[in-house]
């Protein structure tokens, strides 16, 4: 009988030093809900679930990325949606305009919505935005957005949004449907001095005239319908040798420095690009001819065409919006999948861990009874010594 080595007591440590480290293993477990605490737990586990992890995160926020730019979408073709009512809008009135019951009266007033609905499609467009970006204004190159929908690098969606302000949509700002105010008569010589904008050949007051005009050569001047008027007749244009201008469709000519009537005054107007009325009433006021039926067959093709634009632009942000919640739905799968597969590597089985533990527990209690009584076996020697 040997007293220096206890083996059977060392033996019975061992086995006790195990079970507790298993116990312990078991408690971290079952306390955390997770398999992997330590890479020691499985290395390999371990570095396999932390790129399923980042996927994981990386699809949720590319999730919200893809709902933001369903928002985003939706916000301009709400905004194309009232440009659309609007435009339908201005093709009835047009139709309406162009019926030959209607009055002077009933064709400016036609005129005037015509124009606050032009103008307030060129404000939709400018003023509508997301997050401070520009959805329908993005002018000539138009506006592009990309959506990142996905985890990994290239894994994304463009969006282009066409210039949608009244240029882009080949309007003007005021759609002409009622009656022309007035027609270009455009210089083909001058060779007056051009520095001179206004003669006076009364004594009436061309200061308001004179202001409208320009003074260098071969710049242009719009001077309005109730500024100055004149007959389109050469008998009341100031002819002069050497300066003559044609008015465009007809083969009047004329001098530059024009004799208008206006209110009862007498004004000769120098410039190089003048608009002049076709009729002036008896009141002295501006009688713009009237449209004719191609007139109003083009206004109403390019309201068409602009129409056509806009529901070709709400077909491209649909499109892109279906696909977009399609991504989302496609994401939210991926996900679940992937989540499931990480959680099989790292979660752990509370029912199973519970077996170990309980396994562990009592390997544990039995190690430490029976260390006691390896302990207790050296005494034996004493009896042997008395």
């Amino acid at each position: 009988m040997r007293i220096n080595t206890n083996t059977a007591a060392m033996n019975t440590y061992s086995q006790l030093t195990s079970a507790n480290a298993s116990k312990s293993s078991s408690l971290a477990k079952l306390s955390s809900g997770l398999r992997i605490n330590k890479a020691g737990d499985d290395a390999a586990g371990l570095a396999i679930s932390e790129k399923m992890k980042n996927q994981i995160s990386g699809m949720t926020q590319a999730s919200r990325n893809a709902q933001d730019g369903i928002s985003l979408i939706q916000t301009a073709e709400g905004a194309l949606s009232e440009t659309h009512s609007i435009l339908n809008r201005m093709r009835d009135l047009t139709v309406q305009s162009k019926n030959g019951t209607n009055t002077d009266e009933d064709t400016s007033a036609i005129q005037k919505e015509m124009d606050s609905l032009s103008s307030e499609i060129g404000r939709i467009a400018k003023d509508t935005e997301f997050n401070s970006k520009s959805l329908l204004n993005g002018g000539t190159e138009g506006s592009s957005f990309t959506f990142q929908i996905g985890a990994n690098a290239g894994q994304e969606v463009s969006l282009d949004i066409k210039d949608m302000t009244t240029t882009g949509l080949g309007l003007s700002d005021s759609t002409t449907v009622a009656a022309k105010a007035a027609v270009d008569l455009n210089t083909a010589t001058k060779a007056a001095d051009a520095a001179t904008t206004a003669k006076t050949a009364t004594a009436a007051n061309v200061t308001t005239a004179a202001a409208a005009l320009a003074a260098d050569d071969g710049l242009d001047a719009d001077i309005t319908a109730g500024l100055i008027a004149a007959d389109a007749t050469a008998t009341a244009l100031d002819t002069k040798a050497g300066e003559e201008v044609t008015k465009t469709g007809d083969a009047l000519t004329a001098a530059t420095d024009f004799q208008t009537a206006n209110a009862g005054n007498l004004e000769l107007v120098h410039v190089s690009k003048l608009k002049v009325a076709n009729t002036v009433d008896s009141e002295g006021n501006v009688v713009g001819e009237k449209l004719t039926a191609a007139d109003y067959d083009k206004v109403i093709e390019t309201i068409d065409s602009a129409i056509k634009s806009v529901s070709e632009e709400r077909a491209n942000l649909g499109a892109t919006q279906n696909r977009l919640d399609h991504t989302v739905s496609n994401l939210a799968t991926t996900k679940e999948n992937l989540s499931e597969a990480n959680s099989r590597i790292t979660d752990v089985d509370m029912a199973e861990e519970m077996m170990s533990f309980t396994k562990s527990n009592i390997l544990s209690q039995a190690s430490t009874a029976m260390l006691a009584q390896a302990n207790q076996m050296p005494q034996g020697v004493l009896q042997l010594l008395q």
